[in-house]
C-alpha cells in the first residue's frame, strides 16, 4: 500500500480496482482543516485522466503490474509488436493504448513491456532516448541569443524545441518524462 506521502510523478497505483499511473500532484494545506493531496491519473490501460483527491494519510494500493524486457519489432497499423529475447515470445499491444511511448519508440528499442493481471497494456521507455533531427530551420552564422530556440521535428514525429545550433541530421538525448530536448547526442 502507498500512502500520499509516498505519491511522485510516474508511480503506478490501484485506485478501484484499476491501475493508474500518477501524471501530476499537488499537496495542499487548507487554512482549516486536514491536508490534501489533489492528483492527475491517467489510466494504464484505457488512457482515461481522471482527478482525485486524497485526504493526509488515505492509502491507496499497488497494482499487479509485472515488467520484461521486450524488442520492439513493428506496427501493423492496429497494434505494435514487441518480442521478449529470452524467450522468443511475441506480444501486441493495440495502438491506442500506447499513448506518448510512441513519441519515443524507434525501430529495434528494448522496453519494458507492463503486464496487468497476465495481460500486456502498455510499455515504460527509458528516460532518455537518442533521436535524430529530421527536419528544423537551418542554423544562422550571427544568430546567437542566449537561450533561444527553434522548432525540430525528430524521427518519431515529436516537435521539440531546439537550441539555434541544431542542424537537421544531429542526434539529440531527449528526456521521455518531459518530452524536451536535454543535450545534443555523441556519434
Amino acid at each position: 500500500m502507498y500512502t500520499t506521502s509516498d505519491f511522485r510523478r510516474g508511480l503506478r497505483i490501484e485506485v478501484d480496482g484499476q491501475p493508474y499511473i500518477m501524471v501530476d500532484f499537488q499537496h495542499h494545506k487548507p487554512g482549516k482543516g486536514a491536508a490534501v493531496t489533489r492528483t492527475k491519473l491517467k489510466h494504464m490501460i484505457s488512457g482515461q485522466v481522471i482527478d482525485p483527491t486524497f485526504r493526509s494519510g488515505d492509502k491507496v494500493g499497488r497494482p499487479d503490474i509485472e515488467e520484461k524486457d521486450a524488442d520492439y519489432l513493428y506496427n501493423d497499423g492496429e497494434s505494435y509488436h514487441f518480442m521478449e529475447p529470452s524467450t522468443g515470445e511475441q506480444y501486441e499491444i493495440r495502438t491506442d493504448a500506447m499513448g506518448d511511448t510512441l513519441n519515443f519508440l524507434t525501430d529495434g528499442m528494448t522496453v519494458e513491456l507492463l503486464f496487468y493481471q497476465g495481460n500486456p497494456i502498455n510499455i515504460a521507455v527509458p528516460n532518455h532516448v537518442v533521436l535524430i533531427v529530421t527536419q528544423c530551420d537551418p542554423a544562422v552564422k550571427g544568430d546567437t541569443v542566449q537561450g533561444a530556440t527553434k522548432p525540430a521535428i525528430l524521427e518519431t514525429g515529436l516537435k521539440v524545441n531546439v537550441p539555434l545550433f541544431i542542424n537537421e541530421g544531429d542526434k539529440l538525448r531527449i528526456d521521455t518524462r518531459t518530452s524536451e530536448y536535454t543535450e545534443r547526442a555523441n556519434g
